[in-house]
């Protein structure tokens, strides 16, 4: 018996073994049973997820000898004929070779006459979306009014390069990627039956490599089974396939949490020696600190991760703030988009990773505003050390009315003079060896006057003070507040 490749074999022939598009198989399944059949129907979505083999069921299921039924027998002559691909009743056409106005034309003719065996002349054009807008027009007239024999099937990846006027004709169904867990289990089943071993992890690895495709699933599987030598391990896909699995990038993700570049760069080295490619080295790390992003907000399903919580190095799950992992992320998928643009990828890609060596480093703008905040609210704070004091300024330059006029002599003896004299005479003595502050501008200016709100605040004193508070509090904003202090001092700010 000829080979068959494992997408081939394990495509669906009834609507109850398709997987992960329940929505589509119950739709169809009650039009078929209530004799609701559409003249055309149109099914997008990704590649890999079931359009053409509903399509072909659903000409199954109108053709069947026992038909129209939602379950067709996939055992009469009709059925198999349509599951071989040879049915006369039942037209493919590849929408992406046959874009012209004039294969569109033979349609029209060939409408026209009633299906030789079956009783629905079906037309499955796949990749609709490559017709030309020419032949949408040509199309339109046939699809709205159709022979009552007639049945249309398109099936595009990209349903936003269909014209309205034609969705509007068509009966939609959306197709949605089929998740991990349902991919892992029918890659189990295909496994067991080729008679082949297979780990958990690597089935696993499968899966996520897929990105929601079966079909793209089964094609790896084919691959990897024909180099496994019978038992699919994930060390054996590291090696040929030239991946990175979970260990490699916990051991290679301890250095960055250590602020090691030195040891960053030596094992990118090694690991680039291995025949690892930058751009797939670059999607695994990127996807590795994804996933730490995932674990630090505190999703923890193996199915969205790739890998169970609990294979994550443990140092590096808490080592960095979400913030930080953001950076990361942002870091690595803008050097992986700048490869193809790049003198020499490498050089780059160990920039990257020396920058991901001092993520400790990075400031967010959250951060910069905290510490201003913080700066502002304790400039003011008794007990620091305060430069010499200028001397008060009048009022009346801060404000329109002029301040009130001196106590004549005579009013000394008034209430209320004691205190007044009293504050003069402690502002006085306050004053430097040499100088006098003038008694009215000390009683009528409450910035000199208080002791805590200092009227004058030397820049360099509240960078002195702001990277005592961040040593201690916030240690990686200390190599931003130095800089800001060497401006300062060089007349720069």
């Amino acid at each position: 018996m000829p080979y068959e490749v494992t997408a081939t074999r394990k495509r669906p022939q009834t609507f109850a073994e398709l997987v992960g598009q329940e929505f589509v198989a119950a739709t169809l399944t009650n039009a078929l049973r209530q004799g609701a059949i559409a003249h055309a129907y149109l099914f997008a979505g990704p590649r890999g997820v079931g359009k053409t083999s509903v399509a072909r069921i659903l000409a199954k299921a109108l053709n069947c000898e026992h038909g129209p039924t939602d379950t067709p027998c996939g055992a009469c002559a009709t059925c198999l004929e349509i599951a071989r691909g040879a049915a006369l009743d039942v037209i493919e056409i590849d929408g992406a070779s046959n874009t012209s106005v004039n294969d569109v034309r033979e349609i029209r003719d060939e409408v026209l006459f009633a299906p030789q065996r079956g009783r629905y002349k079906v037309y499955i054009i796949d990749e609709v979306h490559m017709l030309s807008n020419s032949a949408f027009n040509a199309l339109l007239k046939t699809i709205e009014e159709p022979p009552p024999y007639v049945v249309f099937i398109f099936a595009t990846t990209e349903v936003h390069k269909v014209p309205a006027t034609i969705r509007s004709r068509c009966q939609q169904y959306n197709f949605r990627l089929i998740s991990a867990a349902e991919i892992r289990e029918k890659l189990r089943e295909a496994s067991a039956e080729l008679g082949v071993k297979a780990e958990d992890k690597a089935l696993a690895w499968i899966a996520k490599e897929a990105t929601g495709s079966l079909r793209d699933a089964y094609t790896l599987l084919d691959q990897v089974i024909s180099f496994s030598g019978g038992s699919v391990t994930l060390e054996v896909i590291r090696e040929k396939l030239g991946v990175l699995g979970i260990d490699e990038l916990n051991a290679f993700v301890r250095p960055i949490a250590a602020g090691d570049p030195a040891k960053v760069l030596e094992q990118a080295d090694g690991i680039l020696a291995k025949g690892v490619s930058i751009e797939q080295f670059t999607a695994d790390l990127a996807g590795y600190f994804r996933d730490l992003l995932f674990l630090r907000t505190g999703v923890t399903r193996d199915t969205l991760l790739g890998y169970a919580a609990g294979d994550f190095e443990a140092t590096a799950v808490g080592r960095w703030t979400p913030q930080q992992l953001e950076k990361a992320v942002e870091l690595l998928l803008a050097f992986y988009r700048g490869i193809r643009f790049s003198l020499n990828p490498r050089f780059e890609l160990e920039l990257a990773l020396t920058r991901l060596a001092r993520l400790d480093d990075l400031v967010s703008p959250a951060e910069l505003r905290e510490a201003i905040a913080e700066l502002r609210s304790g400039a003011g704070s008794p007990g620091r050390s305060s430069a010499k004091p200028e001397p008060a300024r009048p009022q009346f330059l801060h404000s329109e009315k002029p301040p009130a006029p001196a106590s004549s002599p005579a009013q000394a003896g008034a209430p209320g003079t004691a205190s007044a004299a009293t504050a003069t005479a402690a502002t006085t003595a306050k004053a430097p060896s040499g100088e006098k502050v003038p008694p009215a501008a000390a009683a009528t200016n409450p910035v000199t006057a208080s002791p805590s709100v200092p009227a004058d605040v030397d820049p360099r004193d509240l960078v002195a003070r702001l990277m005592e508070v961040f040593r201690r509090e916030k240690p990686a904003v200390v190599a931003a507040l130095e800089k800001a202090a060497a401006g300062i001092e060089g007349g720069e700010l």
